[in-house]
């Protein structure tokens, strides 16, 4: 069997890549073509935090920042390519590089400025302190009476 040389304009069928392309002519802000990649997340709980975790390899840990505001997580960035080749001959091109942008919502209410986030062997790791659950408190009702 022989490889086909990979060309961006030129697809055998229609697959994924081409209807990324569409999506991203009728719906620009849908597509993250443009803009770079979204990068996959794990989202899971242990007994105090919600816990956050992404893979950025290659990608400077200096420049990503990451804010919570109103239960909602915002992490941005970018992926730069250190040494740029014009003239390669690819037989597939999937590696995203750009900036990336994600905000999702968290499914409890944490305390976003108790946040921590490190970093190891290319997985960034965000740990958000879930808020207590307040017990509801009776309220007597005083009455007043008027004289």
């Amino acid at each position: 069997m022989s490889l086909i040389k990979w060309n961006p304009f030129l697809s055998d069928g229609f697959g994924f890549d081409d209807a990324d392309k569409i999506m991203g002519e009728f719906l620009p802000a849908v597509s993250n073509n443009r803009a770079g990649f979204t990068p996959a997340l794990d989202i899971y709980e242990d007994n105090n935090n919600i816990i956050v975790e992404t893979q950025l390899a290659g990608i400077d840990p200096e420049k990503v920042s990451i804010s919570i505001e109103n239960n909602i997580l915002y992490i941005k960035g970018e992926s730069e390519r250190k040494s740029e080749v014009e003239e390669k001959n690819y037989y597939r091109k999937e590696i995203k590089r750009g900036s990336f942008y994600r905000s999702i919502s968290l499914p409890e209410k944490v305390k976003g400025d108790e946040a921590t986030a490190i970093t190891e062997d290319g997985i960034l790791k965000i740990s958000v302190p879930k808020v207590s659950e307040v017990n509801a408190k009776n309220i007597k009702i005083q009455i007043v009476k008027k004289k």
